[in-house]
């Protein structure tokens, strides 16, 4: 049985030039990227490989590019001959990437991940009027203590933990004034560093309501299969396959806190995962698995060379 797991990154992890490499050496990838430009009636695979940068960082776009650069690699690790079920034991994605690992596992189609990652960028970015909301990183506090700097921050409005990514890596959302607060107040609780993240929009905490509810309209439309194996998923930290369940965790999800320290825990401690496999844009969530499961080995791929050496050591 296998001992890997494949994650799957979430926003932030976009770069110009993303899978534009993967399109030149594989045509599995460039069947992806035809594809998912077809199922939006609009060139997603232009901005990705040429930008500008400022149209690939909207929400609408990077969303379902980081999800078709995702299954790009998942593709063309298949037409070699490693199919997903047999060499992951689990898949987890962070924030929009749990989108990208249930349609590698065979939830959700490619077309239809595409469109429900354009609508909930949309619908994201639609929730609260730009300037109003804020995300900011505080670095070297503890879970518990953002927690407390978030609530005091508040003073009657939102300002709530959206994602806890790692130890000493925790980021609150919220209303631009509380978040600005939550900066003072965490540097003077020893933050190692406090500063507003360049998004734009407050995701992952309860301003974003009106979102979950756009996703709870969009995900009944869509037909949903089991995985063919368990997502670890983001508002849980623990391991779901029925297609139900994953359709309210994911609407739970828009407003819910990302709990990936406690997703890759579980998958290294309780799942037995000794390796994780980061498919797609970018090294984010290797990174962070150093932090988080220094004992388990780590790797990302998202280059042809890195999914060549890759297939390489998996058929020695």
């Amino acid at each position: 049985m296998s001992s890997s797991a494949f994650t799957f990154p979430g926003q932030g992890s976009q770069a110009v030039g993303m899978g534009k490499d993967l399109a030149a050496a594989f045509p599995e990838a460039r069947a992806v990227f035809e594809e998912v430009d077809d199922a939006l009636g609009a060139s997603l695979s232009t901005i990705m490989f040429e930008g500008p940068e400022d149209e690939l960082r909207l929400t609408e776009h990077a969303q379902p590019a980081l999800m078709a650069v995702s299954v790009a690699v998942v593709r063309v690790l298949d037409a070699h001959g490693i199919a997903l079920r047999d060499h992951a034991k689990y898949v987890a994605g962070h924030s929009l990437g749990e989108y990208s690992a249930l349609c590698a596992a065979g939830t959700f189609s490619l077309a239809d991940a595409a469109r429900l990652l354009r609508t909930r960028g949309q619908a994201m970015q639609k929730a609260v009027p730009v300037g109003h909301g804020a995300m900011a990183a505080l670095l070297g506090l503890d879970l518990a203590t953002a927690r407390a700097v978030a609530a005091e921050a508040g003073q009657g409005e939102v300002c709530e933990v959206a994602n806890d990514n790692a130890p000493g890596q925790v980021v609150v959302s919220g209303a631009t004034g509380a978040v600005e607060r939550a900066l003072e107040l965490a540097k003077a609780q020893g933050a190692k560093r406090a500063l507003l993240l360049p998004v734009s929009a407050p995701f992952h905490c309860s301003l974003m309501q009106p979102a979950a509810e756009a996703m709870q309209a969009a995900l009944a439309e869509v037909d949903m299969q089991a995985p063919v194996v368990p997502v670890v998923s983001n508002v849980l930290a623990a391991p779901i396959s029925d297609p139900a369940e994953i359709r309210q965790r994911l609407v739970e999800q828009v407003t819910g806190v990302v709990r990936w320290t406690e997703s890759v825990t579980w998958l290294t401690s309780e799942g037995g995962v000794t390796n994780l496999v980061e498919l797609g844009s970018g090294k984010v969530l290797t990174g962070l698995a150093k932090r988080i499961a220094p004992e388990a080995s780590g790797r990302a791929l998202g280059t042809p060379a890195d999914i060549e050496a890759f297939v390489a050591e998996t058929k020695a």
